[in-house]
């Protein structure tokens, strides 16, 4: 029998943590869900990311008022997904700031991602009638731009592909703090159904090249010091290699989607299947994997009926194998090929 769709099944709220992971940089996480950065500068507050919904979005506002009482001016998107964007109107910041593909992203496929989060997600998007509709950025660019926060800069920078097209990473030079949005994660699961898979360590050669003092991920705990960073980032570069490393082999040998789905399974159980929202991801990632390793470069859209079919079709395919499995071998070997590759 198939596993319960994707999260729908997780309905206990997590504990919020608001820590400052730099002078006047807070990390909003809550085990596993989806962060949103704050940045207080001499005259004003910078968010990233918004929160799936408006009164979602007022809980971060509530923990930002406990340390400033400086307005929020502005709203930087790291990418076009409704966890991310929905809540904008929760902050009533005067800019929402993305980058020029995110925003082409949102008119591309940001209905079709509303429908799909909400049903895959149910818990964050409690009180979703509060959303007014698809949240549209003000201002765009297309490699990099500073923000000033009175004479507190935040640097936006697209480094590269990887969780989407039209990343973005939010940099406190003053601080040394890396906001990296979903191109990093911490102990969770990287959801890679928009994904460009073989870009995506090239960004986080990108990102790891800033040497940030601290760095909060998408998901999962902040990391301070530039050794916890590193560790976060090889970590994600662990999981996305071995994902569509895996993969490509299995389509070269012309094993079918459920057949490269066994195959990943079997490769990334032993290591990363206690990270948050791993169940969730894996069908909706190996379908992304096969796709591009089939030479999809452009993500097919998701739509509620596509999550469905693709979950039906690939969940409980494959058992977890027992860490004592040759999975946990086959992973090491993956990350070392990339590392050589990369040399």
């Amino acid at each position: 029998m198939s596993k319960e769709f994707a999260s729908v099944g997780d309905t206990e709220e997590k504990s919020i943590s608001f820590n400052e992971i730099g002078r006047g940089c807070y990390a909003f996480t809550a085990e596993g869900d989806p962060n949103t950065g704050v940045v207080v500068g001499d005259d004003s507050v910078l968010v990233i990311d918004a929160q799936a919904t408006p009164a979602m979005a007022e809980k971060v506002v509530d923990k930002i008022r406990k340390v400033t009482s400086k307005p929020i001016r502005h709203l930087a998107l790291t990418h076009y997904h409704a966890v991310r964007t929905l809540g904008a109107s929760g902050l009533e910041a005067d800019n929402v700031i993305a980058s020029d593909l995110t925003r082409r992203m949102i008119a591309e496929r940001g209905e079709a991602d509303r429908k799909s989060e909400m049903g895959r997600f149910p818990r964050l998007f409690r009180d979703a009638e509060s959303i007014p509709g698809l949240t549209w950025p003000s201002f765009t660019f297309s490699s990099a731009m500073s923000v000033w926060l009175g004479k507190r800069e935040v640097r936006l920078s697209t480094l590269g592909r990887g969780h989407t097209m039209g990343d973005i990473v939010c940099y406190v030079p003053d601080a040394g703090v890396m906001f990296a949005g979903d191109l990093v994660e911490h102990r969770s699961a990287c959801y890679c159904g928009d994904a460009h898979l073989a870009d995506w360590p090239k960004t986080l050669d990108r990102i790891k090249a800033f040497r940030p003092k601290a760095l909060m991920p998408g998901r999962g705990d902040a990391l301070m010091g530039a050794e916890a960073a590193d560790g976060a980032i090889d970590l994600t570069r662990g999981f996305i290699v071995t994902l569509f490393e895996t993969t490509k082999r299995a389509v070269n040998d012309g094993a079918s989607l459920a057949e490269c789905y066994e195959a990943v399974r079997a490769a990334m159980d032993p290591k990363f299947s206690d990270f948050a929202i791993y169940e969730h991801c894996m069908p909706f990632n190996v379908a992304r994997a096969f796709d591009e390793a089939s030479g999809i470069d452009h993500p097919v859209i998701w739509t509620e009926e596509r999550d469905r079919e693709m979950w039906e079709a690939l969940q409980g395919v494959a058992e977890a194998p027992d860490a004592s499995s040759n999975g946990e071998d086959d992973t090491d070997e993956v990350v070392l090929q990339e590392e050589d590759a990369a040399q």
